[in-house]
C-alpha cells in the first residue's frame, strides 16, 4: 500500500545547500525532493512548498512556470537577489520571520539558509509530516514485491550500511528469493566476515553466502603499486567473481543495489544534464556482462535516513553507524604492495584504532576514521633492542558530502595513547603519526 505524502520541493541551483535543506526536511519527517534548477515539471510533482537553494551563481533563475503553481516559496541567497532583480521588486529580507516579497506573490526571501526559519516557511505552508521510517518501510516491501513478483533476486553485501539494509529490506519483502553475496576479496576490515554473520543473527534464515576469494585477488595485486591500476584489478575481479557465483542461480532476474539519494542528486548536474555516477556500490561499478534488472529500494533515501530504516527494521545501531568504507577496502590504504602480510598488519592497526575510538567515546565525534600502512620503515627501540619496522598513520575527518573534509581535532591523550597500544599491539608497526591534512588540497583518501 502506497501513501500519498505532501511534497515540498527543492530547487538545486549548484550549491551543497540543496541537499542539506532536503535532508533537515526529511529529518523532520516532511517528504522532499531535490530538482535542477531549471526543472519543467514541477507541476506533477503535487508540490505544497518550493524552495529555491542559494545560487553558485548570482544569475541562475527557475523556470517562470513556478509562479503559477499557488504555492509558497522560499528563496534563498543570491537565488533571491536574482529573482527580485528579474522581477523589479526591491528585496525584502527579515533575520527575524518571513516577510513576503511582494503582495502579489507568495515568495519569501532570506539572506541564508536558517533553520528556523526554514521550519517556520514549512509550518506556513501547512505541509504534513508523513515521511517516516515505518512508512517508508511498508512503502518499499509493497513495491517490491509489485517490481519483483516471484523472481530471485541477487544482492552483492558489503557489509556496509547501504548493503546491509537493502538486505534487511529485501528479505522482509520477498524471503528466500533474496541472494547475498558476500564475496571477501582479501582487503576488508578485520573479521569483516564474522562480524557481518553476528550483524545478521537478527535474521537466522537470512542465507548468505559467503565466497572467499582473497587469494585470486593477492595473486592478480602481486608486484602492483599504482593506486589506480590497484582499483582495477580488484573491481575487476570482483565483478568475475560475483558473476562467477550469481551464475549458480540461473533463475535470478533482479539484481539488487544500494543507490542513495545523493547519488541519485550527484548523477544530474544542477542544470540537469547527466553526469557521470560515482562506481562505488559494489568494488568497481556494475558487472555488465550480467543480464539482470536493477532493484534499487532505498534510492529515495539519504544516508541518515537508511540508517533510521534499519534500526526500524532491527539491524544492530553498530553495523549501522559504521564510517564510509573503500569500496577496494584496505588495499587503497596499504600504500606500495598489496599482500597478506602488510594486509594483516593493517587490519590490526585499523582495528586498535577503531576499538579505542569507541571505548573512548569518541568515535562519534568524527565523519571517518581508519589507519593507512606506508611504504616506509624507520628505526625504533623495542625490549632493549634497535628495531627496523614499518610506519602507520592515522586519519580522521569530519565532513558533510566528501567533498571537502577537515581534520577532527581528537585529544592529544588520546593519540598518545593509542599509538602506545598499536606499537605495544602489533610488533610490525614501530611509529604512529597523525595526518593533520584538510581537503582540499588532500584527499581524504590516501589513495
Amino acid at each position: 500500500m502506497t501513501m500519498k505524502h505532501d511534497t515540498i520541493i527543492v530547487l538545486d541551483f549548484g550549491s551543497p545547500e540543496a541537499q542539506k535543506i532536503a535532508k533537515s526536511l526529511r529529518l523532520k519527517h516532511f517528504y522532499t525532493e531535490v530538482l535542477p534548477y531549471n526543472a519543467k515539471d514541477i507541476a506533477a510533482h503535487g508540490p505544497k512548498a518550493l524552495i529555491l537553494s542559494d545560487a553558485s551563481q548570482a544569475n541562475l533563475l527557475p523556470d517562470e512556470g513556478i509562479w503559477d503553481l499557488g504555492i509558497p516559496i522560499l528563496s534563498i541567497g543570491n537565488t533571491a537577489e536574482a529573482i527580485q532583480k528579474h522581477l523589479q521588486k526591491p528585496p525584502i529580507y527579515s533575520e527575524e520571520k518571513l516577510i513576503p516579497a511582494s503582495p502579489d506573490l507568495p515568495l519569501y526571501c532570506i539572506h541564508k539558509l536558517d533553520l528556523n526559519l526554514l521550519q517556520d516557511f514549512v509550518l506556513f505552508s501547512k505541509t504534513q509530516s508523513t515521511w517516516t521510517p515505518e512508512a517508508f518501510i511498508q512503502e518499499a516491501v509493497s513495491k517490491i514485491r509489485e517490481q519483483v513478483k516471484s523472481d530471485t533476486v541477487i544482492l552483492g553485501l558489503s557489509g556496509g550500511v547501504d548493503s546491509s539494509v537493502v538486505a534487511a529490506l529485501l528479505h522482509k519483502a520477498i524471503g528466500d528469493k533474496l541472494i547475498p553475496i558476500f564475496v571477501d576479496h582479501g582487503c576488508m576490515r578485520y573479521e569483516e566476515a564474522k562480524r557481518v554473520r553476528e550483524f545478521f543473527n537478527c535474521m537466522p534464515e537470512l542465507n548468505i553466502r559467503f565466497v572467499d576469494a582473497a587469494e585470486l585477488f593477492y595473486s592478480k595485486l602481486k608486484g602492483v603499486e599504482d593506486p589506480e591500476t590497484k582499483r582495477k584489478i580488484i573491481g575487476g575481479t570482483f565483478i568475475d567473481v560475483f558473476d562467477a557465483e550469481a551464475a549458480k542461480y540461473p533463475d535470478a532476474r533482479w539484481l539488487a543495489q544500494g543507490t542513495i539519494y545523493s547519488d541519485v542528486i550527484e548523477s544530474i548536474g544542477a542544470d540537469g544534464k547527466s553526469i557521470q555516477v560515482k562506481s562505488h556500490h559494489n568494488v568497481g561499478g556494475l558487472p555488465e556482462t550480467m543480464k539482470l534488472s536493477l532493484v534499487e529500494p532505498i534510492r529515495n533515501l539519504f544516508k541518515d535516513e537508511v540508517r533510521q530504516v534499519g534500526l526500524s527494521l532491527g539491524l544492530p545501531s553498530q553495523l549501522l553507524d559504521r564510517h564510509p568504507f573503500p569500496g577496494p577496502g584496505l588495499a587503497v590504504r596499504i600504500l606500495g604492495e598489496v599482500n597478506p602480510e602488510r594486509v594483516h598488519t593493517l587490519q590490526l592497526v585499523d582495528e586498535i584504532f577503531i576499538r579505542e575510538l569507541r571505548i573512548w567515546d569518541l568515535y562519534h565525534t568524527t565523519w571517518q576514521a581508519f589507519a593507512v600502512l606506508l611504504p616506509l620503515r624507520s628505526t625504533g627501540v623495542r625490549d632493549g633492542r634497535r628495531t627496523y619496522e614499518s610506519v602507520c598513520a592515522l586519519r580522521a575527518v569530519n565532513s558533510e558530502d566528501a567533498m571537502s573534509a577537515s581534520v577532527t581535532r581528537l585529544p592529544y591523550e588520546f593519540l598518545e595513547h593509542v599509538s602506545s597500544l598499536i606499537i605495544e599491539e602489533v610488533k610490525q608497526v614501530n611509529r604512529v603519526v597523525f595526518d593533520i591534512s584538510s581537503k582540499p588540497p588532500a584527499t581524504i583518501e590516501w589513495e
